[in-house]
């Protein structure tokens, strides 16, 4: 099961496979990849072209649960929003990485860094920034600045990113996005618009030969997982969690 379904309105589950050189763009080797995948995944028939030769693949969005692949100049990636299980998300990613070398002739070396990245959103109609300040906290030395009457928080996206190894080829992220604006703020006037958080583990650097892609994918996600149970979700997306069900 999703363990981390019931925590937010939408979760998604996302892997992001940078490259040193660009990927392949002719177009029998772009569609022969997108064949591959909808062969397993025979749901996703929505092909179309974002922005900056961005091609993707993915299943429709009514359920509100979908699958979507794609690929940029430099950037292979893969994505679920509220898969039914975390292992069936996972599966998904490991397909694209074992498709890489042989569809996109990705190769171990080419690999600029690899990130799981787990998203969490938050539908909330109120000031997202004040709603991050009050739940989360602010450090102490700015929080007289914020205390002053009639200072209403119009901007509060705290990040931190640390390192998990001596060398800094294991880094993670953990980051917020908010949707309020000043004008927002000066009207009262709020829609419900969704407040996320990120938790990105990253691996730089190419891989080794006697190093794989799937076994770093799951090593990625295993340290995501441990993050989030030890300390993300009792201290970060539970208190926003109770917060917006009181406002």
């Amino acid at each position: 099961m999703n363990r981390y379904a019931s925590l937010c309105d939408d979760f998604y589950l996302n892997m992001h496979l940078q490259t040193e050189l660009e990927l392949p763009q002719q177009r029998e080797t772009v569609l022969h990849y997108f064949e591959q995948m909808q062969r397993r995944y025979p749901a996703m028939k929505n092909f179309y072209t974002r922005e900056r030769n961005e091609l993707v693949l993915e299943e429709d969005k009514d359920s509100g649960g979908y699958r979507w692949v794609a690929i940029e100049p430099k950037r292979l990636c893969s994505g679920t929003v509220n898969p039914p299980s975390l292992d069936e998300a996972m599966e998904q990613h490991r397909e694209v990485l074992r498709l890489a070398p042989y569809a996109l002739t990705v190769s171990k070396i080419d690999c600029e860094s690899l990130t799981v990245m787990f998203g969490f959103d938050y539908t909330y109609r109120g000031n997202h920034n004040q709603l991050i300040a009050d739940t989360i906290g602010i450090p102490s030395a700015l929080d007289g600045l914020c205390s002053r009457a009639n200072s209403p928080i119009i901007g509060y996206e705290p990040s931190i990113q640390f390192t998990v190894d001596e060398e800094c080829l294991t880094q993670v992220r953990i980051n917020f996005e908010t949707r309020t604006t000043g004008f927002h703020v000066r009207t009262g006037e709020y829609g419900e618009e969704q407040l996320s958080v990120y938790l990105s583990v990253r691996r730089f650097d190419s891989l080794g030969p006697n190093d794989d892609f799937v076994v770093e994918l799951d090593r990625l996600a295993n340290l995501g997982y441990e993050l989030l149970d030890s300390y993300v979700v009792e201290n970060i997306l539970r208190p926003l969690q109770s917060a917006i069900a009181t406002k």
